[in-house]
């Protein structure tokens, strides 16, 4: 989403970085480019005037001018400034402990992804050790039910619904909430996420509607759920409802799209509500905590290697790494090892969002320039391959490697190719395992970096 900002940022850090003496020029120069920057990402006016004249205040102070490297005091000042625009630090939802119900009221314009986040914040919660309980509260959109009944399915938690259709079941969605309360206490579910209808602020009779839903329930969260594309309008639209409702926060949706990013850098400034949660993408895994320092260093250019790792120790096991360990250090890596760390890297996620993590590639290398079809093929070519073969590449003979190649639908040179790259990095883990530091690194790689080796040649996913 902030591709467009970044690059800019990006290019700022690179030309102050290093930098032996910076003069009041050049801190002008670089904040008018800050300046157009965020105004092009559709950033408030107000928020990049503050953000503007404090940093030109501080940057200009003697601290900075006469400091021992001048180029990286003024790039902190900017960091420093870019993540108290987003909200300082990391805000969690303040839940009551297990043995008490907590209600999440989720509200917002129509499309805006309220449905779909529901779910996905009910499958972290989940993860988390919570009993999340779904609640179809939409009682508007045609097919809002349904949808919400297919995403409870996949998040694997349950759900409670009314079939509204039915003789005497009245549309009332606090009665409806209010049963699910009553629900979820028989089945020992602690944690309640209401989904609403899609309803416009200058409604007043859903704005009532939804203020009587929460007054039934005692919502402990009340969360707007804001899509990223309508830029500073979420910052207008946050403001009205928390004005009748008093909201403890917001959740950006289609985050992962080519929105400029004024929604993020303006809301917090404006309407004093945290961001907590951003929606990376479509499916239900693709929810994040959002953390006001990591989207900062993103926005700078500087990756996020924190959350890197996390998103690797979520997909990789430890003990099948120290598993794996041993099998290079015995030289029994297979290419169905092969395939396993190829599809423990696709878990992680698409390839353009592992590179914004990654330090100094961050609007500087695309997914294009990373041959991912590579990897389809690669993964594919080793699909076509019996379990025998997989485990034993050494059996591959030319009969086998062209029914290989049809089977995958590649080329006998493209099974080639990988067989090529497998045996030499086979014998760069061979050589890595007699080596304790570098066997520690490559398990530090694996079990809480990126699922691969270190060291492998930069052809390994097919550049």
């Amino acid at each position: 989403m902030l591709e467009k900002i970044t690059n800019t940022f990006s290019t700022i850090v690179r030309n102050m970085t290093g930098k032996s003496s910076i003069t009041e020029k050049n801190i002008d120069d670089a904040v008018e480019q800050i300046k157009m920057a965020l105004l092009e990402a559709d950033v408030n006016l107000r928020v990049v005037r503050r953000f503007v004249n404090s940093t030109v205040q501080e940057a200009k102070g003697e601290k900075v001018l006469k400091s021992v490297d001048p180029g990286q005091q003024f790039i902190k000042i900017v960091n420093d400034k870019m993540v108290a625009l987003l909200g300082d630090t990391k805000t969690d939802l303040k839940l009551k402990g297990p043995d008490t119900q907590s209600v999440i009221l989720f509200l917002g314009l129509q499309g805006s992804g309220k449905t779909t986040s529901a779910a996905k914040l009910a499958a972290q919660l989940k993860k988390q050790g919570r009993k999340p309980l779904l609640v179809a509260c939409d009682l508007v959109r045609p097919a809002a039910i349904d949808q919400l009944s297919v995403m409870a399915e996949r998040a694997n938690v349950p759900i409670y619904k009314e079939d509204i259709k039915l003789p005497g079941k009245a549309k009332d969605a606090v009665r409806i909430a209010k049963a699910a309360k009553d629900y979820a206490r028989k089945n020992q579910l602690d944690t309640i996420i209401i989904d609403t209808a899609g309803r416009l602020q200058i409604d007043t009779a859903m704005m009532d509607e939804i203020e009587s839903v929460k007054k039934a329930v005692k919502a402990d969260e009340t969360l707007l759920v804001a899509d990223s594309m309508t830029g500073q309008n979420a910052v207008d639209i946050a403001k009205s409802f928390d004005e009748r409702l008093n909201l403890s926060g917001v959740i950006l949706t289609k985050f992962d799209s080519d929105a400029r990013g004024g929604a993020a850098l303006s809301l917090k400034s404006i309407t004093g509500k945290p961001i907590l949660f951003i929606g990376t993408g479509e499916k239900i895994e693709d929810f994040e905590p959002f953390h006001p320092e990591r989207i900062a260093s993103r926005i700078l250019g500087m990756g996020d290697i924190v959350s890197l790792v996390e998103k690797a120790q979520e997909t990789v096991d430890i003990k099948e790494a120290e598993k794996l360990q041993k099998k290079m250090a015995r030289n029994e890596f297979t290419l169905q090892d092969m395939l396993d760390q190829l599809e423990n890297v696709s878990k992680m996620g698409s390839m353009d969002k592992l590179l914004d993590m990654i330090p100094g590639l961050s609007g500087q290398v695309s997914a294009a320039d990373i041959d991912a079809s590579g990897m389809k093929s690669q993964k594919a070519i080793i699909q076509s391959m019996t379990k025998k073969e997989r485990a034993n590449h050494l059996i591959l003979g030319p009969s086998r490697r062209k029914r290989i190649a049809r089977g995958s639908g590649t080329s006998v040179a493209a099974v080639n190719r990988l067989i090529k790259q497998f045996e030499k990095s086979r014998n760069m883990m061979k050589k890595m395992s007699k080596n304790k530091q570098m066997q520690n690194r490559m398990m530090s790689a694996m079990g809480g970096g990126m699922g691969m080796p270190k060291g492998m040649p930069n052809n390994f996913f097919g550049r």
